[in-house]
């Protein structure tokens, strides 16, 4: 039988139902599953210029090694140099607010779940334009009167000025003042819903405590590397120049085993390709460290498989698919997450959920009863058009339904009593946790 959906969430939900909210652009501008935010332009000579120059003093690059210079360097990277603002690709919060406030309502079930802690961290990983935490706070706000004795403070982790700045305008109105460079925040206002607000250039700049963590659409654009198994064995995948073509790049295998080969292909591979993301790894056993303990969760949204697929490196550019070799600098370059990896690296220190269908998630959550209220409080046919045509974006398994998944990070004592074994008599079993089970309302 599948578990009854959360009473605290049951309680929570119809003060959630009146939000009032804003719609978002339109939902056609959607791009294909990774495109994110992120306008594409210019020639992107000066990161060529660059990897040419490097390639020939240095020999080939990792894919890693490649895909860092061509979002973030610090000149003429895609991410540094555009910074994701004003692009013609919409990530799934912008597209509608109904995933920031679900997530909203996730994070304040949680909160209960634990004995609604006194203090309260939301942190944030790759804001984007801050549509989702803008609509959580509206969350935050729509449910003041439970949150009345907690400090609730939030947390960005950002490290593009110009997303910063794009974030401190929705979430501040621009009402944010620098710190000095000895300060692990860089960056700190007061929310329009009057909470405090930080922004800093790396998790381990935050301050500890309990927290959620959320991460929409962040570790897919974390540098990769790439195995390719051959007679010889295992051979990483490097990027060199063309020598039919001295201005072009091109793939290459190493001759020999890399030291990534030895790090991160396990014994019981059964794949011919398999990508890796290191630093999506160092990333949850960070957050594994903070939430066993301090407490609190992680929520990630993603597209990614478990484990199963092989080669998803793939370039966007003006909605379209781009050559990830051509034009460095121009393009998002992504690749699926690997959410197997990610609860191999949690390292057993604490329990992980999912990963689970976004249709499936956000359907747990009462996305249903939440548009329902929506359609009912419009007031014209445009906006219900708009409002269901981003539901259908969001819901559709042939759009994001499908794509996108949720993953999420708990504390062990979460689904499972502590010395289980020494209370078989407990007098209450614990919730289940919201959005990772089918919602039914009695």
């Amino acid at each position: 039988m599948a578990p009854l959906w959360p009473r605290r969430l049951r309680l929570l939900l119809p003060a959630a139902l009146g939000l009032g909210g804003r719609l978002r652009g339109s939902a056609a501008a959607l791009g294909p599953p990774g495109s994110g935010a992120r306008p594409c332009s210019g020639g992107g000579g000066g990161v060529l210029r660059h990897l040419l120059l490097k390639l020939r003093a240095t020999g080939p690059l990792t894919v890693a090694e490649y895909m860092r210079e061509a979002l973030t360097n610090p000149g003429q990277g895609y991410y540094t140099r555009r910074g994701g603002v004003g692009g013609d690709f919409v990530t799934a919060p912008e597209v509608s607010q109904l995933p920031g406030e679900l997530v909203g309502l996730w994070c304040l079930s949680e909160w209960m779940a634990a004995g609604r802690p006194a203090a309260m961290h939301l942190v944030e990983l790759g804001p984007g334009t801050g549509a989702l935490t803008d609509d959580i706070l509206r969350v935050f706000k729509q449910l003041a009167s439970l949150l009345s004795k907690c400090d609730v403070s939030i947390h960005l982790v950002e490290v593009s000025p110009k997303l910063s700045e794009a974030q401190a305008q929705m979430l501040t109105g621009g009402k944010v003042q620098s710190n000095s460079e000895d300060e692990p925040a860089y960056m700190k206002g007061i929310s329009k819903t009057g909470i405090p607000i930080y922004w800093y250039r790396g998790i381990q700049d935050v301050p500890q405590g309990y927290s959620f963590y959320v991460a929409h659409e962040f570790l897919d654009a974390l540098p990769i590397h790439k195995f390719q198994r051959t007679e010889k064995g295992w051979r990483e995948v490097l990027v060199d120049i063309d020598p039919e073509a001295p201005d072009q790049l091109r793939f290459v295998l190493s001759p020999s085993s890399t030291p990534a080969t030895e790090n991160f292909i396990q014994p019981e591979e059964t794949r011919d390709h398999v990508e890796v993301c290191p630093e999506a790894g160092v990333l949850i056993q960070r957050l594994a460290s903070r939430i066993e303990k301090d407490g609190g969760a992680a929520l990630i949204a993603d597209y990614g498989h478990d484990g199963t697929k092989t080669d998803t490196f793939r370039g966007f550019r003006n909605q379209k698919l781009h050559d990830v070799l051509k034009a460095p600098g121009t393009a998002d370059l992504t690749a699926d997450v690997d959410f197997s990896y990610l609860r191999k690296m949690a390292q057993g220190k604490i329990a992980t959920l999912g990963p689970i269908k976004q249709r499936e998630f956000l359907k747990n959550m009462g996305v249903d009863l939440r548009m329902q209220v929506l359609l009912q409080n419009s007031r014209d046919s445009a906006t219900r058009e708009q409002l269901l045509h981003s539901y259908d974006m969001l819901m559709n398994p042939k759009k994001m339904g499908d794509r996108f998944h949720f993953f999420a990070l708990l504390p062990h004592h979460r689904l499972t009593p502590p010395h289980k074994e020494r209370n078989l008599q407990s007098k209450s079993p614990l919730p289940p946790v919201a959005g990772f089970g089918e919602l039914l309302l009695k």
